[in-house]
């Protein structure tokens, strides 16, 4: 089946980071790009139904017309990219899209706006992942394009990763990735020796054909070792699973979006 990269750009000083991040990814590996923007009409309440169409036609061709001369500024000259500008809302949009036959990634921009949305990764993109059940990427500010030499897993016991589009995902990046490694943050509450045990099931899933390895993290200092990592190399992806205790608790959630996010500039893949 084709690959599609669903870009969502909402025109923000961010859209051009993301539409570039997205589009080299693309050309690396074949896929159909395809951009997606939410445009706003200002309709007064009591307007009458033929003025509210009319409204919103003209916001739909404004935004078609400013998210064409973004892709035409940015990317080169007779790309291919696609768009698709509706007053839907995102996951209505995206829904419908994903009936499509396609293989489909979904791109989402994340960006520091203040302390809440950061911790919680922006309104907009916590709701399209909460809400669509497909592979997301969560591209911070200044993450870099695209050739990463492995990617960190978060794996729960209690939550089995899930493997078929954990699959689906490493179908989307490069043959040249070497290392896979599987990580759990451990509480008192956790049993250890039973985590260990998963973590060596998946090791043992994998290291057919990549250099797979497992880590216990003991809370947030030991995390640390992970944030210096991801600092060090710069080109090394996280994947989380939605409903993962990283993703879901604050605590975690904060470190994993302020920490390893932000500051290593580091693309979140987020699991359906």
């Amino acid at each position: 089946m084709k690959k599609r990269f669903i870009a969502l750009i909402d025109l923000s000083p961010h859209s051009e980071h993301l539409l570039r991040f997205a589009y080299d990814w693309s050309k690396r590996v074949g896929a159909e790009m395809l951009l997606v923007h939410e445009a706003f009409a200002l309709v007064p309440l009591m307007t009458p139904y033929e003025t509210k169409i009319e409204l919103i036609d003209i916001a739909n061709r404004e935004a078609r017309h400013k998210l064409k001369g973004l892709s035409d500024a940015i990317l080169p000259r007779g790309n291919r990219v696609k768009l698709h500008i509706s007053e839907k809302s995102l996951v209505i949009t995206i829904r419908k899209l994903l009936e499509e036959p396609f293989d489909n990634l979904v791109f989402i921009g994340i960006k520091r706006t203040g302390l809440v949305k950061k911790i919680l990764i922006g309104s907009q993109a916590v709701k399209v992942i909460n809400d669509i059940d497909n592979l997301i990427v969560a591209v911070p500010e200044k993450a870099s394009c695209c050739t990463p030499d492995a990617i960190h897993v978060a794996v729960h016991k209690n939550y089995p990763l899930n493997i078929f589009e954990l699959n689906k995902f490493l179908r989307f990046i490069f043959k040249d990735i070497k290392r896979i490694k599987f990580f759990s943050v451990i509480t008192p509450e956790d049993d250890r020796a039973a985590t260990e045990k998963y973590l060596k099931e998946l090791i043992e899933l994998y290291s057919d054909k990549y250099d797979a390895s497992y880590e216990q993290y003991t809370g947030l200092n030991t995390l640390k070792e992970l944030k210096k990592i991801l600092l060090e190399k710069g080109n090394e992806f996280i994947v989380v699973q939605r409903g993962a205790r990283i993703l879901l608790d604050q605590i975690f959630r904060k470190f994993l979006i302020n920490e390893l996010v932000y500051e290593g500039n580091t693309p979140l893949i987020i699991l359906p």
